[in-house]
């Protein structure tokens, strides 16, 4: 994978595509790094590129964001969580906080941070103080939180866990009848930790060519070029572009500590609804580090709906490629980075929020309505 990123576009352009093709980018970092570059307009015209579900912000369930502002209103506790989750939205009256961030305007403790061992540092200057990180991400944020509850942590400190797993959706697309894509561009720093061969099962159980993809454009081009000639050839296997940090075997020490503190349980989707084994929950020798456990009067059983987006909100369908961002009833018609009404639009890894950041504005669902 030596050559340049032009040379992948001039290889890409002299293959003999017949029609388009789609090809699904699972990951946020993924998508971002091709709507910065331009990648969608250097291609040709007949290759599509569809976002997936690979941002664990959109997808962290209504009900797992509703209790974090719960307990942070209705406990005295210093409430912590990764910066973006702090703008999620959930369904409730105006009149009350609707996020961490109001949350934290109401008079709550919440404060957003950048690591688990901020979390640490935190409990530990703070020791009479009950401290809650709400831990929401995929498995290379949540392995980093296996690796802090397994190393020991303060006894103020617990964790109000919603982690979930990558790959699990990606099944569920494709066992679906209308999966809505050729070829599978899959996530990198998921596979640095998991291992690249954990994407195996796309080539053997659904014959679709997939390529390991880094987040440069030369990696990612790299990915495109590759699954396209397997599409093409009708030779479907799986592809390692991303070979400096990603193995087939991932991290073993990562996985390890994962599996000691946590265990794989089926998991509630935002928009999409309960997956089966694609969650990570504290094992019972953590149980004093539970969140859920010290401060149980605040969960709602009752959230838990498949279709708990706001009204008009298309996030689901742009989470499971279905519609682009742009197509999305709400697109730039209320919901904007500044006043996110769906959690495709507030964090970095959103494909609605980065659309917009790329600079495309205009409502594709308002326009196709007035032709």
């Amino acid at each position: 994978m030596t050559a340049d990123a032009r040379t992948w576009l001039r290889r890409i352009e002299r293959l003999p595509l017949p029609h388009s093709v789609k090809i699904m980018n699972v990951c946020g970092g993924h998508e971002r790094s091709i709507t910065m570059a331009g990648l969608r307009k250097a291609l040709p015209g007949n290759i599509e590129l569809v976002p997936g579900p690979g941002c664990p912000v959109c997808i962290c369930p209504e009900e797992d964001v509703f209790e974090a502002i719960e307990i942070a209103l209705g406990e005295q506790v210093i409430l912590l969580a990764f910066g973006d989750m702090l703008r999620v939205p959930v369904n409730r009256p105006k009149s009350e906080p609707r996020s961490l961030e109001q949350a934290r305007t109401a008079g709550a403790d919440v404060r957003p941070i950048a690591s688990p061992t901020e979390a640490v540092r935190i409990a530990q200057e703070n020791p009479g103080r009950a401290v809650v990180f709400f831990a929401a991400g995929f498995e290379t944020t949540t392995a980093p939180v296996a690796a802090m509850l397994a190393e020991g942590i303060p006894d103020n400190l617990s964790v109000l866990l919603s982690g979930r797993l990558t790959w699990p959706a990606v099944a569920m697309l494709l066992d679906s009848e209308r999966p809505g894509f050729d070829a599978l561009v899959a996530p990198g720093h998921v596979a640095t930790v998991m291992g690249t061969e954990q994407w195996r099962f796309v080539v053997e159980k659904h014959s679709l060519p997939t390529a390991v993809a880094g987040f440069t454009p030369q990696s990612l081009l790299a990915a495109f070029y590759s699954t396209l000639r397997q599409w093409l050839e009708g030779r479907p296997f799986l592809d390692n572009c991303y070979p400096q940090l990603a193995r087939p075997q991932g991290n073993p020490t990562a996985q390890r500590q994962l599996h000691q503190v946590m265990e794989v349980v089926d998991a509630n989707w935002r928009g999409i609804g309960s997956i089966p084994a694609s969650g990570f929950a504290l094992r019972e020798a953590y149980a004093a580090h539970d969140a859920r456990r010290r401060f149980p009067d605040h969960a709602d059983p009752n959230r838990k709906r498949a279709g708990e987006m706001p009204p008009g909100c298309d996030c689901a369908q742009v989470v499971l490629g279905r519609i682009y961002p742009d197509q999305c009833r709400l697109y730039g018609k209320g919901c904007t980075p500044r006043n996110p009404i769906g959690p495709c639009m507030v964090s970095d890894e959103g494909a609605c929020r980065i659309w917009w950041s790329g600079g495309l504005r205009e409502n594709r669902a308002m326009a196709e309505k007035t032709r």
